[in-house]
């Protein structure tokens, strides 16, 4: 059967790319459903991954009429030169490398498909109407209406189609990396750009596929690798505005050690409650309680509300137990996702649109990463990050995360809190500069360094305030220090140790200090409510 699908599958794709003209939307189409798992099984999706590349341009003068069209005046009156052929083609349009006449810049232009709007406009609504019939089975299935699906892609493709909205997406690229030395987002020229053409600044790079290059570069793998991991992550956990297509010809290195992107027409956005519950699944899988993770996926919107959790239960547990039977070094998303895409093959659960590009995401920057490092370890780079972010990030609620984490069945975690702290101080200290240079060029790029230190102020004060406010975390506290009949002094001892030179005790000292009149009052007032509640 696998065979004639993908017989018929490749005899459709060559007939829509020769006769009918609609190579996007096909291609658009096989983009959209090949990272589905929750609707295609995976041998099919392997299929239909085939025609994904298979993407002839359009010819270059409709592309400069588009351009003159959109700039309302010549070629030649905004570009000194341009290539007369494309550099790039995707399936909703292609890029020209041109130079700025004013400034002598060169830039990339980024044209849309002629007409083709419509045609997306024509197919959604057959697809919707198609999906109409498949509602029951969907239902049963998914758990939501075969329409919703078709709704969710389609709104995909509509914002794609935007490209005044991909350069606001820039403009959110640039300002939450503003301050990073190790990340490179291309500027956008709003005044040369419209809904059709989009003018951005030309990335001279080195494709992040090609080892060689980059060490003939300059520039050490392992460092890169960090530093691509750590901009993956800072977009899903702290800025909620991920990059949906890091494809190898969207992310390069440039010879000063930063990692490039290209291309921000599909990203995912994550709401401030999806981070948190993300954090709050990562906790739980540390934790082994496979309920609250099933739980979860309720909250993420990947079961419907009032689901029966306790089926997937086991098999959640089967999947990441399975994982950690290998080792945390040998972990690696692919084979976890291929185990989840049974799960979901199997089970109603649907995958939002925003995560499957998500995951579609790590899949291929995971990718990326083995072609250049085979032996690459993704939670060896990921791991710091979370810890750091766990230990010094000012979100009361991922506060709330840290004391779930370092306490288990009611215990608490000492050697969890000395791994944290260790690998939040490795993190800290290879991002200091960036990790991607070697030798002399690191230590040129020392002007960049932006921590030097884990900055732990905010968190002792907030664990100050819990201990004075929280009974409960008073308690737990307490008996941390005692437990097993003895006081667990040399393990304060061993965790002061390893903070030592990274806490400056008098500023902290001060810190708290100058916070106690907040917290008596606090303290005052949770009182006043306990003593009225006891009347």
């Amino acid at each position: 059967m696998i065979y004639l699908l993908s017989y018929a599958c490749r005899v459709l794709g060559v007939f829509i790319l020769h006769e009918s003209g609609i190579t996007c939307l096909n291609c658009s189409y096989n983009l959209v459903l090949a990272n589905r798992p929750d609707i295609i099984r995976e041998d099919y999706m392997n299929e239909l991954c085939i025609l994904q590349d298979d993407v002839p341009p359009f010819p270059d003068q409709v592309a400069f009429n588009i351009i003159e069209e959109e700039l309302g005046q010549p070629l030649e009156a905004v570009f000194s030169k341009i290539s007369s052929e494309t550099i790039a083609a995707a399936s909703l349009g292609q890029v020209y490398r041109a130079t700025l006449c004013a400034s002598g810049e060169d830039v990339a232009i980024k044209v849309q498909r002629p007409e083709i709007e419509p045609i997306i406009y024509r197919d959604l609504f057959l697809f919707r109407t198609l999906a109409s019939f498949l509602n029951g089975i969907s239902l049963q299935k998914l758990g939501c209406n075969a329409e919703l699906i078709v709704d969710e892609f389609g709104e995909k493709l509509l914002e794609e189609l935007d490209y005044t909205l991909e350069a606001r997406n820039i403009e959110d690229f640039l300002e939450n990396f503003k301050d990073d030395p190790t990340v490179k987002i291309p500027g956008v020229y709003r005044q040369l750009s419209g809904s059709h053409v989009l003018v951005m600044e030309w990335i001279d790079g080195i494709r992040c596929t090609d080892p060689q290059a980059i060490k003939e570069a300059g520039i050490d793998i392992d460092g890169f690798l960090t530093v691509g991991v750590s901009a993956a992550l800072r977009q899903l956990l702290e800025f909620g505005l991920f990059h949906g297509d890091p494809h190898p010809g969207n992310v390069f290195a440039l010879r000063d050690g930063r990692i490039a992107y290209v291309d921000f027409g599909n990203v995912a956005v994550l709401s401030q409650q999806n981070k948190q519950i993300l954090i709050d699944a990562v906790v739980h899988a540390v934790n082994e309680d496979y309920a609250e993770m099933a739980n979860d996926f309720t909250r993420l919107g990947f079961l419907a509300s009032g689901t029966d959790v306790s089926p997937i239960i086991p098999a959640l547990e089967a999947i990441w137990q399975n994982s950690l039977e290998k080792g945390l070094a040998d972990f690696n998303f692919r084979s976890v996702t291929g185990k989840f895409n049974q799960l979901v093959y199997n089970y109603p659960i649907r995958i939002p649109e925003r995560f499957s590009l998500v995951i579609r995401s790590l899949l291929t920057q995971e990718g990326i990463c083995l072609t250049l490092e085979p032996d690459f370890k993704f939670l060896e780079v990921a791991y710091p990050y979370v810890a750091k972010r766990l230990l010094t990030d000012p979100n009361p609620a991922l506060r709330e995360r840290l004391i779930q984490v370092l306490f288990k069945d009611g215990v608490f975690q000492w050697k969890r809190l000395e791994n944290l702290i260790v690998l939040a101080k490795e993190n800290v200290a290879k991002m200091s500069s960036n990790p991607a240079l070697r030798g002399e060029s690191r230590q040129r790029s020392k002007q960049w360094r932006i921590e030097r230190k884990l900055d732990l102020t905010d968190t002792i004060k907030d664990g100050a305030r819990l201990f004075l406010l929280d009974a409960g975390i008073r308690r737990q506290l307490l008996l941390a220090l005692t437990e097993d009949s003895k006081l667990h002094i040399q393990e304060l001892i061993d965790v002061y140790r390893l903070l030592e030179d990274q806490i400056d005790i008098p500023s902290v000292a001060l810190e708290v200090a100058q916070d106690l009149p907040s917290v008596a009052r606090d303290v005052m007032l949770s009182w006043s409510a306990s003593v009225l509640s006891d009347r």
